[in-house]
């Protein structure tokens, strides 16, 4: 690997035959290992600790087919689906390996006793299978994580919509979290030139999440004036989805946590902002019982802070926990998207909400190729901004993942892949230096943490 890392930063100055350096026989990845797979069966999903089903191995290298790419992984980053993958829910991701391997000879591939997982990359492509045209050895890019097979004709409108749609380094194999990554052709875009290659690496899933779910016509069509709910808004997600109702002309109304994340909202530019655990919100009398008044408490809370008006778009990520009020505080008419559930898949409210007042849900999974664009377009003319808050070696990621697990973490968790420290990959410097100050603005707002490492 040494040789293709001392290519990459090279490359600024000298032009490099990416396509004819010699590629290892194997290279360091993150894997969770399938005869682990009930390692934390019988405890809660709380009690499970990324850090014990992490794995740094030696993985062999794999061969691009038809339409894929090999590309050099500089830097990576932790979502959500890392975190299911590591604790092995909602089941573990070898049963998503095994569907995939019963598809052709070239899927059997995917099928293997070690998941390689991570769904984000920054890099350089190294090798490019038949059937490639537009990109070639040497290209500076990002991967977005929807793959497609688009054989059926259900995947030609929206390619969300393709029977075979899976999520890269989730429901695939040879993810982003490793110095090398197998890519279809189609999952690549250009590298923001005014990002570091961990900036760059840190919007791929979350930003083309929150654009499908809020700005397009697949989503909520989101306009300007909206009143925007957005649960979370200064994680991963929210963070996101907060930047893009500023800057499409919404107003957000920002769920958090804490003190500290309240501050970054309003570093975002968010002025509506609702504390829930200072204010006290408890959705849930017990496991089982939820309370109306507190979702009246908090529409009302809601309303104070809109001049009287209701929730146009509720922003839904969390799931069991906060479902029940955001179908309740959501106007007549109005739309909640839903894209995950990270506080429980099993969803409850009240229907006489829903239907007696016109309400849609709206579920959103990731974006197809093009929303993907549109979103990685708008980072890279920098309208939108990355929201980096921390970067850990590749070593760590089980520690980079227990955070995201436990809510230790602002905005997005970086991980260092072959890049030998953060702050490389620069091409722009007059473009950064016109956003230095909101590239760099999770960088300021560091959340406590427990230091550990992964174990490999």
């Amino acid at each position: 690997m040494n040789d293709i890392l001392d290519a990459i930063l090279a490359s600024d100055d000298t032009a490099v035959d990416f396509g004819a350096l010699p590629l290892p026989e194997s290279y360091r990845a993150v894997t969770v290992h399938k005869d682990e797979a009930a390692l934390f069966e019988g405890m809660d999903s709380a009690a499970k600790d990324p850090r014990k089903s992490l794995h740094v191995d030696e993985v062999p290298v794999p061969e691009p087919g038809p339409g894929e790419a090999l590309v050099a992984v500089m830097a990576s980053s932790v979502n959500y689906n890392t975190v299911w993958s590591s604790i092995f829910e909602p089941v573990p991701t070898f049963t998503f390996l095994e569907r995939y391997g019963r598809l052709s000879p070239q899927a059997k591939r995917h099928d293997l006793p070690h998941h390689i997982v991570g769904s984000d990359l920054a890099g350089v492509v190294l090798r490019t299978g038949p059937g490639v045209n537009a990109w070639r050895p040497g290209d500076t890019v990002v991967a977005h994580c929807l793959s497609v097979e688009l054989e059926s004709s259900d995947g030609h409108g929206d390619t969300m919509m393709d029977p075979e749609q899976r999520i890269w380094g989730f429901e695939t194999n040879f993810g982003g979290l490793a110095e090398i990554a197998l890519v279809k052709s189609n999952q690549l875009m250009p590298k923001p030139d005014h990002l570091s290659w961990e900036e760059a690496a840190a919007s791929g899933l979350v930003n083309s999440t929150a654009y499908r779910q809020l700005v397009s016509r697949n989503g909520a069509s989101m306009k300007q004036g909206d009143n925007v709910l957005i649960w979370g808004a200064s994680g991963g997600l929210g963070s996101y989805a907060t930047q893009f109702a500023l800057a499409g002309g919404a107003n957000p109304i920002c769920v958090v946590s804490s003190d500290q994340k309240a501050d970054i909202c309003r570093a975002m530019g968010a002025e509506a902002i609702i504390d829930r655990n200072a204010e006290g919100y408890k959705f849930w009398k017990d496991e089982h019982t939820q309370d109306p008044k507190e979702w009246k408490r908090f529409g009302k809370r809601i309303r104070e802070l809109t001049g009287g008006e209701d929730i146009d778009i509720v922003f839904e990520h969390p799931g069991r926990e906060t479902f029940g009020a955001s179908v309740y505080v959501t106007r007549k008419g109005g739309t909640i998207t839903t894209c995950a559930s990270t506080s429980g898949y099993m969803h409850e409210y009240d229907n006489r909400y829903l239907w007696m007042s016109l309400k849609r849900i709206i579920g959103s999974h990731f974006a197809n190729y093009r929303e993907a664009w549109e979103a990685n377009r708008l980072i890279a003319k920098g309208k939108i901004h990355p929201t980096l808050s921390k970067v850990y070696s590749l070593e760590e990621t089980g520690q980079a993942a227990y955070d995201v697990h436990r809510n230790l973490h602002q905005g997005k968790v970086g991980v260092l892949a072959l890049a030998p420290q953060e702050g490389l990959g620069i091409r722009d410097e007059e473009l950064r230096a016109k956003h230095i100050d909101a590239i760099n603005r999770f960088r300021d707002a560091p959340a406590e943490r427990t230091r550990s490492t992964c174990r490999s």
